[in-house]
């Protein structure tokens, strides 16, 4: 078992309150929670935390929290802040130590980690992750990249949905790349729609449309 020691907050807003809920520790089947500033609890998936939200799944960098009807994936280092319920959906997210942003979040359904790139067009994903995720890139446009590599193919794609916490999009334009991608890369068809906000070491995106 291995046990990490950041935190990360998640704000859940009910209709009367709202209940601050950090991560402090991941095991298989279970999360070490802090709720509200009270000591820290373990929880076993299925487990209900408060005001109605509820564990739902434990991975070696992530838990899955069921909130208000919504489904929330927290990375390490990240958090997600949700307001009244029926304001924009947003998330923030931490640098790292190279000062990168690196979200969890889901395409087609599929857990994803991805880095914030806004020197990309479109969303990047390696041939590797697009096949994962059961996305059948090569009958998607065929075309070029001139990368450090050289000159590689690339197949332009249409992503069904793209979520990070509450934000969620569909029908993104993406290309999947078969060489010299480690990373998929959240490029602008999807940070295009976001408003942008960077504070110190912190990244707010909030959906514009």
């Amino acid at each position: 078992m291995r046990l990490h020691s950041a935190a990360l907050l998640l704000i859940l807003a009910g209709a009367a309150q709202a209940a601050d809920i950090s991560v402090v520790g991941l095991f298989p089947n279970k999360a070490v929670l802090v709720v509200d500033g009270k000591a820290p609890k373990t929880y076993s998936v299925g487990s209900t935390i408060a005001d109605g939200a509820r564990l739902l799944a434990v991975n070696g960098s992530a838990a899955v929290i069921e909130a208000n009807g919504k489904r929330q994936t927290i990375g390490i280092g990240e958090y997600v802040s949700r307001g009244r319920s029926d304001g924009p959906a947003s998330v923030t997210l931490q640098a790292d130590t190279q000062g990168h942003y690196i979200a969890q979040g889901q395409i087609n359904g599929g857990s994803v980690r991805m880095l914030l790139d806004t020197g990309a067009t479109m969303i990047s994903l390696p041939a590797s992750d697009a096949t994962r995720l059961g996305i059948r890139y090569k009958q998607g446009q065929v075309g070029y990249l001139n990368t450090a590599n050289g000159t590689v193919p690339a197949y332009r794609v249409k992503l069904d949905t793209v979520r990070i916490g509450d934000i969620e999009l569909n029908q993104v334009d993406a290309v999947v790349q078969e060489q010299g991608l480690p990373i998929i890369l959240l490029g602008m068809s999807f940070l295009s729609r976001m408003e942008m906000r960077r504070e110190g070491e912190q990244m707010t995106l909030t959906k514009r449309f």
